[in-house]
């Protein structure tokens, strides 16, 4: 009965998958939804397919949330992709012309009411239409105009304004003011030219003043006579001199072009490579700082003769035990200039993220203060598996106590420690938050506001990404490509030095 009930469910998700790619046509979607589900079906249908029925699970998480995302990724990092290089060349011809429409003497004025389809502040924005004249109800898209269906709206009058939909979700006063951006973009492409909002309850269907034309590929102004024509290699429409006036473009293969940008652009490579060299210092010293005071802390409190230690390895993982986020924000107030609790206790006036040796300094003190107690929590239990009898005969021998650690105990907490020092590297590599939520990747410099003094990798693809001067995916992406390799080959090269700790056992 759970077997049943389980590819009952498995059905019913592929079909609830099925029906959305039907719709976009897309049918290399549908034909791996439909693959996936018959081989679920024969794996746990079958009595010899034992094996599979404990993979299958993992290994469809795995591709789903693993290898898609970063296929995904590496794609992306090949193409153009960003604000205004979005769509097709079809869907950026529509949108040309349709941010080009205006009102013309005897067009027609709907009354708006402004929705979405779906979530309200994700959701496509549709416009919900009633045509006072025919009283008539219609749903515009970014496809087209279609009739709306009885019942499945609510009016007060008949071609009146509409109030409710079963299929749309009306967005209110503070939803459209989030989504105006959106809504200012946003028409109906119509047969007579597109339909554009013109306030927050009417619409009109105008004519673009900028047309296309397929015979020369190129974008026409009718007022002034300007023409755009289609570049393909950059998937933008461009002016005989090359510029680029018009702000919506294509999705094109560029090659390698975002990954040569970072090595043949001057203020790119500049900041590329002092944001790489503070990258690995920020990485390498957390490491380091960290584990040099949890180790010093765990030697101090594996002492049997150290009374209360179980009360202060309580307190000592305490700031482990807290929300990494608040606790970075908490530390960011600590630093603040006018009335944070360092400058008070220490009497001091010091604008602590302000120049870049002092953000370093105060970042790096924060993750002593956020990671010291994890490397104590470890190397509490490498040394408590560290038989005491080595370091006893290593005493009767004549040895002094330092000796003894640095030639036995050591390396042997080397042998347990290294693969989670190399993790940690890695983890601190790309430790989003520890920047983000403190310095903010300050500060600037006044001819680069993109890239900060101190800024990760990761914390410089996001604002690349998701920046307010316009977001560019392909750029970020390559980056992101760029991180991949250099953590990869760290972590590769470090896993084969750590291999030659294993002869010390």
């Amino acid at each position: 009965m759970v077997k049943v009930v389980g590819l009952a469910v498995v059905a019913a998700i592929a079909l609830w998958a099925a029906l959305p790619l039907i719709r976009s046509d897309n049918w290399w979607g549908l034909g791996v939804v439909a693959g996936v589900t018959a081989l679920a079906f024969y794996i746990y249908l079958s009595p010899r397919t034992v094996p599979m029925k404990y993979l299958l699970p993992g290994t469809l998480f795995l591709i789903a949330f693993q290898v898609i995302p970063v296929l995904y990724t590496v794609s992306t990092a090949f193409t153009n992709f960003s604000d205004g290089h979005r769509g097709t060349k079809e869907q950026a011809i529509t949108a040309i012309q349709g941010a080009s429409v205006t009102q013309v003497p005897g067009s027609t004025i709907y009354t708006l009411t402004l929705a979405t389809d779906g979530d309200a502040a994700t959701g496509d924005i549709v416009f919900l239409l009633s045509d006072p004249t025919s009283q008539e109800s219609f749903v515009g898209t970014a496809d087209g105009l279609e009739p709306l269906e009885e019942g499945t709206f609510e009016a007060p009058t008949p071609g009146g304004k509409i109030t409710a939909s079963d299929d749309y979700t009306v967005l209110t006063v503070p939803q459209v003011n989030a989504r105006q951006d959106d809504i200012s973009a946003f028409s109906v492409p119509t047969d007579a030219g597109a339909i554009k909002s013109q306030g927050l309850s009417a619409a009109f269907e105008g004519s673009p003043q900028q047309s296309y034309d397929k015979g020369c590929d190129c974008i026409t102004d009718a007022a002034t006579g300007d023409t755009w024509t289609a570049d393909d290699g950059e998937g933008s429409f461009v002016s005989d001199d090359g510029a680029r006036p018009l702000a919506q473009g294509w999705k094109v293969n560029v090659g390698l072009d975002n990954f040569a940008r970072v090595f043949t652009n001057d203020t790119i490579r500049g900041s590329f490579l002092r944001i790489v060299v503070w990258n690995f210092a920020f990485a390498i010293g957390t490491v380091a700082i960290t584990f040099g005071l949890g180790l010093v802390v765990a030697i101090a409190l594996n002492n049997p003769l150290m009374r209360g230690r179980t009360l202060y390895r309580s307190f000592i993982i305490l700031p482990y035990a807290m929300p990494g986020i608040a606790m970075y924000l908490v530390w960011r107030e600590m630093f603040n200039k006018d009335f944070g609790l360092i400058n008070r206790l220490l009497g001091l006036d010091l604008n602590w993220f302000g120049t870049t040796a002092s953000s370093m300094f105060a970042i790096l003190l924060i993750q002593l203060w956020l990671g010291y107690n994890y490397m104590f929590l470890v190397i509490t239990g490498a040394l408590q598996s560290i038989p005491s009898d080595l370091v006893e005969a290593a005493g009767v021998d004549g040895a002094k106590p330092f000796y003894a650690f640095r030639t036995i105990t050591f390396p042997l907490l080397l042998v347990a420690l290294a693969p989670l020092l190399i993790t940690s590297f890695a983890f601190n590599f790309n430790n989003f938050s520890a920047i983000f939520l403190t310095s903010r990747g300050g500060p600037f410099p006044p001819d680069n506001p993109s890239a900060g003094s101190t800024d990760l990798l990761i914390t410089y693809t996001y604002r690349l990404a998701f920046g307010g001067s316009g977001a560019d995916y392909g750029f970020a992406a390559a980056i992101s490509v760029l991180i991949f390799l250099i953590v990869a080959t760290v972590s590769i090269v470090s896993f084969r030095r750590t291999q030659a700790l294993e002869e010390i056992n």
